[in-house]
């Protein structure tokens, strides 16, 4: 059992076998391909007859989905790790609703079809540079907490300063400060939708000042990731060194 449990173990997490790469190619496809039929089917005038291939293309689909989650849960040397992991969570939302449509005849929960999109998600599992994005994340964490409290702090101010400068000009628009929180999140972030905006010259030296601000701050996620991922890429080299080092030493 141990041995059989160790090579479906390789096919499904070991990125560098023949066997896992094709592996990935063919549940890739398989995403690719059910996320294609989910959108075929809402396409207008799809007859009864192309409904059913689009169906039982999605019930092979669903099936390996559903085999490939039971096999990483049966060689996950912890399952309830994995089954409340993130791509857990994932692999199950995306069989889920199928298995919830087939069984209850219940046309409402025909909404739930809709997190077959969510399919999509799986293929981060397959992919080394979103692999990467997630070590990024990790590294670059408290940076990215830091900047979420500041940019929290500076929506708050410069809804703060509009509401002074824009409430008695426009008592509708900026009826509050939290009414005046989108204003600050579109101008801070340099979007300007132009929907809500100063009509008052303080107004107008005011947004100035926070645009002006917002140019600068928009900038500082991409240089976090962008060290974030350098950091990565530096870390997964040094374990693929390793690695290569080992096995040769074997």
């Amino acid at each position: 059992m141990n041995r059989f449990k160790q090579k479906i173990s390789k096919i499904i997490d070991d990125h560098d076998t023949v066997g896992s790469k094709w592996f990935e190619i063919f549940i890739q496809s398989l995403i690719c391909l059910s996320l294609i039929t989910f959108s075929i089917e809402t396409l207008p005038g799809v007859s009864a007859s192309e409904m059913q291939l689009l169906h039982a293309i999605d019930i092979f689909c669903v099936s390996i989905f559903t085999i490939e989650y039971i096999l990483r849960i049966f060689v996950a040397k912890r399952p309830f790790a994995y089954i409340f992991s993130f791509f857990g969570i994932i692999d199950l939302l995306a069989i889920i609703p199928f298995f919830m449509h087939l069984n209850i005849d219940l046309r409402g929960l025909r909404t739930f079809r809709i997190f077959r999109a969510l399919r999509a998600f799986k293929l981060i599992r397959y992919n080394r540079a979103i692999k990467r994005f997630k070590l990024a994340a990790s590294i670059i964490k408290e940076e990215l907490i830091l900047f979420l409290m500041v940019m929290a702090i500076l929506i708050f101010i410069s809804s703060a300063g509009i509401y002074y400068f824009e409430h008695y000009a426009q008592p509708q628009l900026f009826k509050s400060i939290f009414h005046s929180f989108w204003w600050a999140i579109v101008t801070l972030t340099t979007v300007g939708y132009g929907d809500v905006y100063p009509i008052t010259v303080g107004g107008k030296i005011f947004t100035f000042f926070v645009l002006i601000f917002g140019v600068g701050v928009v900038t500082i996620p991409a240089g976090l990731v962008a060290s974030g991922l350098t950091s990565a890429r530096k870390i997964e080299e040094k374990r693929m060194e390793h690695k290569n080092n080992t096995t040769i030493t074997k």
